[in-house]
């Protein structure tokens, strides 16, 4: 799949970036970026990974962030192509903040493990690189709901995206869908229904209207909790 062949909806800036932020993107992300055009492998961190976890669209970067920092034997990999998500995400994972005087030589902060990878583009443009059964996890987490019935083609869950990360999860792997919006919550359960190969994890409702115990909330979440719109989790396995 080439970027000729793949129709993006989505931003991919916001309002102007300030200067530390923009530092970093010049400096630092070049450093975690996935190496171009290679597969992808444990072998692409600085330090031995055990597990490998895919985040699609992490928005501020705050859940990538936090569990990268929590889980340093797994490695991420963070796709996401609004620049202004990636920046706050640098910004996280160095502890450089916007009026911040810029060290000559850019590392993460000392508590943390150099286990993050960005790749800042679609993610249907990675998913070739991404060989049979290599992930772990996969967090797709408050997506655009594009609520609109004729949008409802520009929706991540769907069949094609969905037998990829049928492809590249392990056999037991984990998907994580996270949604506040009620178009996409019913979305989500009938695209699912239909798949023999994921199975639905919850027993019970309380189940997938609370978050797992080892959450790391994002900022939209959160935003969401104060306006009235209670997010659900759905969590999947691949048989």
């Amino acid at each position: 799949m080439n970027s000729e062949n793949v129709k993006f909806f989505g931003r991919r800036k916001g309002r102007k970036i300030r200067k530390a932020k923009t530092s970093l993107l010049e400096r630092f992300l070049p450093l975690i970026k996935l190496p171009e055009h290679s597969l992808i492998s444990k072998d692409m961190f600085s330090q031995p990974v055990e597990r490998l976890s895919l985040e699609i669209g992490f928005g501020g970067g705050e859940h990538l962030a936090g569990v990268s920092s929590q889980n340093p034997s797994t490695g991420y990999i963070g796709a996401e192509v609004f620049q202004n998500g990636i920046a706050n995400l640098l910004s996280l994972i160095t502890g450089i903040k916007q009026n911040a005087d810029l060290p000559e030589v850019i590392r993460p902060l000392p508590h943390r493990a150099d286990n993050v990878r960005i790749f800042d583009d679609d993610v249907r443009l990675l998913f070739p690189r991404l060989p049979n059964g290599c992930l772990d996890e996969v967090f797709l987490l408050f997506p655009d709901p594009w609520p609109k019935k004729r949008h409802a083609d520009r929706r991540f869950i769907n069949p094609a995206n969905l037998d990829e990360l049928s492809r590249i999860l392990a056999s037991g792997g984990r998907l994580l869908i996270a949604t506040d919006h009620p178009v996409y919550k019913s979305w989500v359960i009938r695209q699912m229904r239909t798949r023999p190969d994921f199975v639905w994890t919850a027993k019970c409702f309380s189940d997938w209207r609370y978050p797992p115990a080892d959450w790391v909330a994002t900022k939209y979440q959160k935003k969401a909790l104060s306006e009235g719109r209670r997010p659900v989790f759905f969590e999947y396995r691949r048989l």
